[in-house]
């Protein structure tokens, strides 16, 4: 799967990632311009209060860490992602309380709360009511996996690592997310609201 957001190449990263390390502020400031619009959009699908907010936290806990961060780009990217997960959850707890428990270990499907905005991450485009019910409808694992998968571009293992799942696992909630929209936009033909760009992301989507 192509990567999103990366640098020119996705060896420009790897070097973005190392200036970083290296006490280049600059490079951290570039990494921020390019990944937090695609942090935001996960931490927003999620269900957190402000996505600016938690996103900025993202950030922080990572420069305050990336001089001991090993890895290059692919590595910084999960590792990000990691920080987003349990950023987000832990906003959303806060909020909703005992009702939304941390997710440890192999989370339950219906863990976090359903959010409408998930299809703003998937077709980094303008929300409508039908799309927004179409990925509303997934389990939250589900549809998390997927919005890992397409919108950070990261492989199985690392959506594996995050959710606390095998890579077996993810792959099974990724076949049952996808056969759920493929045959949601087999009843939804033109007119319906369901944009060619989702119907290319879950066509191309592997």
């Amino acid at each position: 799967m192509e990567r999103r957001c990366t640098a020119d190449a996705h060896g420009s990263e790897d070097e973005l990632v190392r200036a970083a390390q290296a006490g280049g502020t600059w490079a951290f400031a570039r990494l921020w311009e390019l990944l937090a619009p695609t942090v935001a959009a996960y931490v927003r699908s999620r269900g957190v209060a402000s996505s600016d907010d938690v996103t900025s936290e993202v950030f922080l806990a990572a420069f305050a860490r990336i001089r001991d961060f090993d890895g290059d780009g692919a590595a910084f990217r999960r590792f990000l992602f990691t920080l987003a997960h349990h950023k987000s959850v832990d906003d959303v707890r806060k909020r909703f309380g005992p009702r939304v428990p941390r997710q440890t270990g192999s989370p339950s499907e219906q863990d976090l709360p359903r959010s409408p905005s998930a299809e703003e991450v998937v077709l980094h485009g303008e929300l409508t009511p039908q799309i927004a019910a179409l990925l509303a409808a997934l389990p939250s694992v589900q549809r998390e996996v997927l919005l890992l998968r397409v919108v950070a571009g990261l492989e199985i293992s690392d959506v594996a690592v995050i959710v606390g799942r095998s890579e077996g696992a993810v792959k099974q909630l990724q076949h049952r997310a996808l056969r759920f929209l493929r045959s949601q936009l087999e009843e939804n033909r033109p007119g319906s609201g369901v944009t060619a760009a989702l119907r290319s992301t879950i066509a191309r989507t592997p």
